[in-house]
């Protein structure tokens, strides 16, 4: 290091003693050898959750684990005050740890329930726990109730409650047969989210007398069973006299009888109800219905989509869940329960509220001796949450007064820290759903800088790509990093180069030149630590000869060439591929350093064959494709592209002209058509070839036209029927003279961007038009038909010249002609521009409207004089905007309209008015720029025109002979109404439309009864408003008056009717061919097996269960199920395993579980036993509830 950065680091050293600053937060290092010997205080890394339900077989187990430098000690609190392990023999902390075992077998669990809090403590500070609630999970019997039988007419609603006991956690609920079968739930027959058993409505097929309602307590594993319900369903219609008297009207279920019905809530009641969740948390909205046919629900939300990412429909869409609340979710729901008759909804407001969540917690700082540090505990939630502040587990009110401490609601701000004043701070952030607490401690440390990078790294990379260089560093203060390369070029933040805030170096485009050594240096006022690193920038690897396609035939050898480039310090690994996936294990693929060979080549072989180069640093790869071809016995002729030529010879050189002569290439049995010849323009565009001109493909030689100033070199290319050949090798470079322009700038144009200038634009001429060196533009300009000399400027490397201080809107001739250090170029053409614009200065007069219709109107004008444009007049714009109804009294002005007629116009139409109103218009002249001053306004009204069609037409009464009819006046009555016209004709299925009568009424009648129509006939009625300008559009509908039945319906003798008498030959002859059949059956001896007609014949009772029937499996979301069953069992009492193949047996341990006084089986889960291998036996196990629930849930 030499004596000038010697000194410039000590200076460096020497500011940082005086520099004062605020601090972030300074993460330690999680390098053991950096820990090691830092003093650090307690932080907590495991606890248990703040709410702890335990089983009350198992141990009490409350986590507690802290790191810190000393290790720290752990004591517990219990309801707010000390408890002492060591005096209970039941609680037990393991070693090194803050964590509780509680032993309770054979203790009162209740004993140890409540609100336990854990301390970790060392010499640098106090870091302290959760509140932790510990609570007894349980599961209490069901009340003892009997269960009245119910009996409901059929089509009626219907809910079952369960009512289970309230335990901890709440059990599931589940409704089961006395066979442990889950009853199969649909649209119609659903479960509550309260467990309640809800009917929409009811059919013969609900009676049964097992409805009971299981709960499955979590923690205890028992299962309570309510006591079995009992329901029928009466069917009033085919329900005999006889059995009808065994039941009293007052034994039914009250209720709407059989018949179809509108839909109707069950839950919840009433058409508004509200809903509160918490933020994150599940909402579930429930609405069942009542109806018949069932109806069927639907789920919107007022003013805004429902969540689709987060939104699910359950329990038949009668339930909405929305996952993961926020408070965009707060709105109103409206669940709609329709069916054919109609239907009706109920809206759930729903408020989102929200426990405290971090929006930033408090982070630990690492503080060096009079630094300052903040500390912030940013938190959201609603109703906003109250922060309070504790140091060391004591509230900072009560703590010891320290004046470098000051509170400000979310913050704390530490000012000029001192040594020893390490401590752990705890924000606990509460409202009435919750509290958060988060510990962060404040270390105070004074340690010189260290390096963490491992010393002498070789970082590699390849050339033009990012080079990364580490210098990770731990200091109190935190290090000042400063980069050198070869220990002497200091290196500075900006391009190339990126210095980031964690010290590393980062060189954005990697070059050669780069690399070397490079040294960082970490400093704080406590000392200098520096590093050494080393970057190798390599060459990339390339292929340079990339494998080409093949087409080689059956037997044949094929050669694939694949030369690559790389940095001689790397070492290369070639791979091939075939179809991207390892070549075949064949002794005929021989893999060489540059090259694949295949022997022998068979059809398989074909595909996609790459190769690719692979290194440490970076990787190439190039593909071909391989076809195989039939062996012919003559060899077929290959058509390829031609060899490029050869031997350009440049001769008989001119200033503007050259001879090219070459030597043609192989045509490879296609005869070459043309040769092409391009250029290269070495001063101008290096590396850009450009089509020059083209020559016979019998030629050999081309006379090229050249341009003056141009470093040119040739290359030609050959074509036949396949295609281009490659480039030939390039001519030697030949230098033409400088010369003149031959040619002026295109596209001249003079237009103006301010009212007092025109700017004069070209588009420039190219290098290789510049035809030498030293290239402007000389721009002329003049006023048109002004007798004045030629104005001029010459302008350098731009394509533009503004000249101010013009007159408005003035014509201008103007043109631009380019020239070089050897001359002018030719006389350039003239074109004409104009100045800019400026707003119009006068507004059109003598406005006047000529009214020709309701609709249209006609404007006039008188034209404002050119010279008051001051710019290119584009038109009028005309500004109109009904102002009121004339019928109106009060002015409902509606949104202005505009139409704009273009050129130096004085009239125009606006079309599109509304008949009967108030109308005020003013004009504006427009230009370029913008519009003038407005025209006085004027106003004009519109006549009356004909209405619009009246609002609605309803036929509100029917009867025999008669119909009403109630219509709505018309939206638009366009002038005064004076009435309406309603016409109305029957309508004959047979002849057609019949006669049309017309009735009048006045424009306040809005119902009319018409009397004496026939019965039971079709009439179409066509309604029209009219004013006096005429009547409007009409609206029609069709009714139909009351059958008569009074009168006999024509009836039809279908014995008579043709159809009817073939149809019974048909039957006839049907059943003369089936006893034909049977009889030639019997004479042959054929006889009916015993076994086949019990097969035929069996006894329903011991039928087999079918699985949609009644088996212990999962049910379907569908409506195809079919009603509810009573089950059956044969007379032995027992199940056979065939009838239910997940019967409750296989879940058990045996068919002991037993039932307390109340009927409630309470049984301990247990592992499933394997099934029988006899498949059929009869098995003498009862069916066990308790592993039946454990299936389902």
């Amino acid at each position: 290091m030499d004596g000038s950065r010697k000194w410039l680091l000590g200076l460096g050293a020497v500011v940082l003693v005086f520099l004062s600053h605020m601090t972030s937060a300074l993460e330690v290092p999680l390098d053991p050898k950096v820990l090691e010997g830092l003093p650090q205080p307690p932080t907590i890394t495991q606890q248990s959750p703040k709410d702890y339900i335990f089983d009350p077989r198992e141990n009490i187990v409350l986590h507690c684990e802290a790191k810190g430098k000393p290790q720290p000690s752990f004591s517990w609190t219990r309801n707010g005050t000390h408890f002492d392990v060591e005096k209970d023999s039941k609680v037990l902390m393991k070693p090194g740890s803050g964590t509780l075992v509680i032993d309770i077998s054979g203790e009162k669990a209740e004993v140890y329930e409540g609100t336990y809090q854990c301390t970790a403590h060392n010499d640098h500070g106090t870091a302290i726990s959760n509140n932790i609630v510990i609570r007894q999970s349980r599961s209490p019997l069901w009340s003892k109730e009997r269960n009245e039988a119910v009996v409901v007419q059929k089509g009626v609603p219907l809910v079952l409650q369960c009512q289970p006991p309230a335990g901890l956690p709440p059990p599931v609920i589940i409704w089961m047969d006395n066979n442990f079968q889950r009853l199969p739930l649909d649209k119609r027959v659903s479960q509550a989210l309260n467990g309640d058993l809800y009917f929409s409505n009811v059919l013969p097929d609900d009676t049964r007398n097992d409805y009971i309602c299981y709960a499955r307590f979590h923690y205890t594993q028992t299962i309570q069973q309510k006591q079995p319900i009992s329901v029928t369903v009466l069917d009033m219609e085919t329900m005999n006299e006889t059995v009808a008297a065994l039941y009293n009207i007052t034994d039914f279920y009250r209720g709407s009888p059989d018949g179809e019905r509108h839909p109707g809530f069950m839950l919840p009641l009433g058409a508004t109800s509200t809903k509160m969740v918490l933020r994150g948390e599940t909402l579930e909205l429930e609405c069942i219905a009542e109806g018949l046919p069932t109806p069927d629900i639907s789920w919107q939300k007022e003013g805004g989509e429902l969540p689709s990412g987060r939104m699910s429909l359950q329990n038949f869409k009668k339930t909405l869940r929305i996952s993961d609340v926020n408070e965009a979710d707060t709105g109103s729901y409206r669940c709609t329960a329709a069916n054919k008759l109609g239907s009706v909804y109920h809206d759930i407001k729903v408020t989102v509220k929200a426990a405290p969540f971090w929006v930033s917690a408090p982070r630990n700082l690492i503080l060096a001796p009079n630094e300052t540090g903040i500390l912030t505990c940013r938190v959201n939630g609603t109703p906003k949450p109250t922060i309070r502040w504790f140091v060391n587990g004591v509230p900072i009110e009560n703590a010891p007064e320290d004046h470098s401490r000051k509170v400000d609601e979310d913050t704390v701000i530490i000012s000029s820290v001192q040594s020893g004043s390490s401590a752990v701070y705890q924000c606990n952030a509460s409202n009435e759903f919750g509290y958060l607490m988060a510990n962060a401690f404040v270390n105070v440390l004074a340690e010189p800088p260290r390096v963490l990078t491992p010393p002498n790294r070789v970082y590699q990379v390849i050339s033009n790509n990012p080079a990364l260089l580490h210098c990770a560093s731990f200091g109190s203060p935190i290090p000042v990093i400063t980069w050198f390369k070869d220990s002497q070029i200091s290196i500075r933040n900006g391009d190339p180069f990126v210095i980031y805030e964690n010290g590393t170096l980062e060189i954005n485009v990697a070059q050669p030149l780069n690399s070397g050594k490079y040294t960082c240096i970490a400093t704080n006022n406590l000392g200098i630590k520096e590093n050494h690193v080393f970057l190798e920038v390599k060459e990339p690897t390339r292929i340079l000869r990339q494998p080409e396609y093949k087409v080689v035939q059956r037997g044949m050898s094929a050669l694939f060439e694949c030369k690559v480039k790389h940095d001689p310090s790397l070492i290369p690994t070639m791979t091939w591929l075939k179809d991207k996936g390892e070549l075949p294990d064949d002794e005929r693929f021989v893999v060489d350093t540059d090259s694949l060979t295949i022997k022998d080549v068979r059809g398989e072989d074909e595909g996609a064959y790459t190769c690719i180069m692979n290194t440490t640093l970076d990787q190439d790869s190039a593909s071909a494709m391989l076809t195989v071809v039939e062996a012919t016995p003559t060899p077929a002729i290959v058509y390829e592209k031609p060899d490029p030529p050869t031997d350009l010879e440049l001769t008989d050189q001119t200033e503007r002209s050259v001879q090219l002569t070459w030597t043609p290439g192989d045509e490879n049995n296609s005869p070459i058509k043309n040769f092409l010849i391009q250029y290269e323009d070495l001063l101008h565009q290096p590396g850009v070839w450009v089509n020059l001109t083209e020559a016979d493909g019998t030629s050999t030689t081309a006379r090229l036209q050249l341009s003056p100033h141009v470093y040119y070199s040739f290359r030609v290319l050959a074509q036949n029927d396949v295609g281009y050949s490659n480039p030939s090798a390039p001519s030697h470079e030949y230098r033409t003279s400088p010369a003149a322009p031959d040619e002026n700038p295109s596209n001249v144009h003079g237009a103006g961007t301010q009212p007092d200038n025109i700017v004069i634009s070209w588009t420039p001429l190219t290098g290789f038009q510049s035809n030498g060196q030293g290239l402007q533009y000389k721009v002329y300009w003049k006023q048109k038909d002004v007798d004045e000399d030629w104005s001029s400027q010459n302008v350098a490397n731009a394509s533009q010249f503004v000249l101010s201080g013009t007159q408005t809107y003035v014509p201008y001739e103007i043109k631009v002609q380019a020239f070089n250090h050897y001359g002018n170029g030719p006389d350039p053409g003239v074109v004409v521009g104009y100045s800019g614009e400026d707003f119009p200065l006068s507004a059109p007069e003598s406005v006047n409207i000529m009214v020709h219709n309701s609709t249209v109107a006609e404007v006039h004008w008188e034209p404002v004089s050119l010279s008051s444009v001051r710019g290119k007049l584009q038109g009028y714009t005309v500004y109109y905007r009904r102002e009121r109804g004339l019928h109106e009294t009060a002015e409902e002005a509606e949104q202005q309209q505009a139409l704009t007629f273009s050129g130096n116009r004085s009239e125009g139409r606006l079309p599109g008015l509304q008949p009967y109103s108030l109308y005020n218009v003013f004009i504006k002249v427009l230009n370029n720029k913008g519009e003038g001053p407005s025209s006085l306004s004027k106003t004009f009204e519109t006549p009356e025109g004909v209405p619009g069609p009246p609002t609605f037409l309803n036929v509100v009464d029917y009867s025999l002979d008669s119909l009403t009819l109630a219509w709505g006046p018309p939206a638009n009555n366009n002038g005064r109404l004076v009435g309406y016209t309603l016409s109305y004709q029957p309508v004959n299925s047979t002849s057609g439309l019949g006669p049309i009568k017309e009735m009048s009424f006045l424009a306040n009648e809005t119902s009319a009864v018409l009397g004496s129509l026939n019965s039971s006939m079709l009439y179409k009625f066509y309604l029209t408003a009219r004013t006096i300008k005429g009547p409007g559009p009409s609206i029609s509908e069709e009714a139909s008056t009351i059958l008569d039945t009074a009168v006999p319906n024509r009836q039809v003798d279908i014995a008579t009717q043709g159809w009817f008498i073939g149809l019974m030959c048909a039957i006839a002859l049907l059943i003369l061919v089936l006893l034909i059949v049977c009889f030639i059956k019997r004479n042959k001896g054929g006889k009916y097996p015993v076994k086949e007609k019990e097969d035929a014949h069996q006894d329903p009772e011991i039928q087999p269960m079918k699985e949609d029937d009644g088996t212990f499996g999962e049910y379907s979301d569908t409506e195809d199920h079919k009603p509810l069953k009573g089950s059956r069992t044969p007379s032995n009492g027992t199940v056979r395993r065939d009838e239910s193949d997940d019967s409750l047996v296989d879940y058990g341990e045996g068919g002991d579980g037993q039932f307390n006084e109340d009927g409630s089986f309470i049984g301990q889960y247990s592992g499933k036993k394997e099934k029988d291998t006899h498949e059929g036996n009869e098995s003498s196990e009862a069916p066990s509830p308790v592993n039946a629930m454990n299936s389902f849930v």
